[in-house]
Formats: C-alpha cells, sequence, structure tokens
C-alpha cells in the first residue's frame, strides 16, 4: 500500500498539473496539444522517464498505440490518448483492448488530459476488461479522491506491484464477484441462524438461499413490504 507522503506527493503534483493545464482557455485544444498536457502527466505525476520508458507510437502488429509504459522488460500500460474536448468512450476502450491482448498488457490507461480511466484486462476467452476507477479532474469530487488511486498508477508503486493489490481490491467487489460471497453456504448459515434469533423459527437453509438468491436478481422496493395481491 502507498504510504500517506506517497499520496500527499501526488497530490502536490496533481494540483500544480491542474493549475497549469486544466484551465479555461485550453479545454478545446486538439488532439495533439492533448499529448502534451498527457506527457507531463506521465512524467512529472507518474514519474515515468521520457523515451527510457513512456514509448510513443509503439507498434504492435500493423497499428500503433499512442503509448506504452515499460519499466525495464515488462510492458505495464497500453495509454490512449483523445482530445481533452472529447469524453472516453467505449470505442476508445475497444481499441486500447486490441492493443493490449495483441501485447500482453495487462493494463489499460484512457487520458484525455482532464479524465484518466484505468481497466485490467482479462485474457480468458472472450478477452474483456474490468475498469478499476474512472475520474475527471475538473469534478471537484473526483480531484479530492484522485491522488489516492492514481498514486497507485505511479512507477514507484507500479515497481512494487502495488496495481495488483488495488486489482485485487476492486475485484472482490466487482458485483458478480461480491453475489457469489453473498450466496455463499457460510454466508446463507449466517443469515438462517440470524432470522432464527429475530423470529424463532428455524428455517431450512434451501429457504434462505432462495430469499438471498431474490434479492441478487430481483429488484427490490425497499419502501414499502412485498406484498401478493389478494385474488
Amino acid at each position: 500500500m502507498a504510504t500517506e507522503k506517497q499520496i500527499d506527493e501526488v497530490r502536490k503534483k496533481l494540483k500544480l498539473y491542474k493549475n497549469k493545464y486544466l484551465r479555461k482557455e485550453f479545454n478545446r485544444v486538439d488532439e495533439s496539444a492533448t499529448r502534451i498536457m498527457v506527457n507531463s502527466f506521465l512524467t512529472e505525476v507518474l514519474g515515468y522517464a521520457e523515451l527510457q520508458e513512456i514509448k510513443t507510437e509503439y507498434r504492435i502488429r500493423s497499428e500503433y498505440a499512442d503509448y506504452v509504459i515499460q519499466v525495464g522488460r515488462k510492458k505495464h500500460f497500453v495509454v490512449e490518448v483523445k482530445s481533452i474536448q472529447l469524453d472516453l468512450n467505449e470505442k476508445h476502450l475497444r481499441q486500447s483492448l486490441n492493443y493490449a491482448a495483441n501485447e500482453g498488457i495487462d493494463w489499460i490507461l484512457l487520458l484525455n488530459g482532464r479524465q484518466i480511466e484505468l481497466y485490467r484486462v482479462n485474457f480468458n476467452k472472450p478477452i474483456r476488461s474490468t475498469i478499476v476507477f474512472n475520474l475527471d479532474l475538473l469534478d471537484k469530487s473526483d480531484f479530492k479522491v484522485a491522488a489516492e488511486v492514481v498514486t497507485a498508477l505511479t512507477k514507484k508503486c507500479v515497481e512494487k506491484n502495488e496495481l495488483d493489490d488495488l486489482w485485487r481490491r476492486t475485484s472482490a467487489l466487482v458485483p458478480i464477484m461480491f453475489a457469489k460471497s453473498i450466496y455463499s453456504e457460510e454466508v446463507v448459515k449466517l443469515l438462517r441462524n440470524s432470522l432464527k434469533r429475530e423470529t424463532g423459527i428455524y428455517f431450512q437453509i434451501d429457504d434462505v438461499a432462495k430469499a438471498v438468491y431474490e434479492i441478487i436478481t430481483i429488484p427490490v422496493d425497499f419502501g414499502r413490504p412485498r406484498l401478493k395481491k389478494l385474488k
């Protein structure tokens, strides 16, 4: 885990970056100008070395990724850059996912100068990606928490494999994984014991499991009881 000192350092760097680039006069610049912002973000905020660790126009088969971040022999990120005036979208992700899949790279960074989106590549078939976080540095609430997650992208943290820790925390809370934990036999038994204490009724484990399944799969209106209509 990153230390408070590391997070505070990144927070200061993000403020400098925001004050320098995220100004009204720059909010309509094109992609080439946005790349100047991104270069600064990758070097001054995240700490990667130009030329040595930031590979621009990196050839992957017959196409070119905007950037690949490589530390030592390991390629850590495919980085796709779009103009600051464009919101990042699914199309940009699909393009980057192809690059990452063909090169065996685990992480994708989508950047447009103000938005930061991090994805983990899942190399099962079909190859997919899972979003880890998305931030808009112009959003006040996002900016308040930005340093805590952006720190995981810094060279120092990547070298210590702290991105893997971030992924484990994130993947544990992915809805499908969280649902599996809730639906586990251990949790169902705990719920059955709780129901018995509250109601004095002993429920069969299958009945409790069915109720848990309904909560997971059927939208529940918590504002009023679920009553059946009388015939």
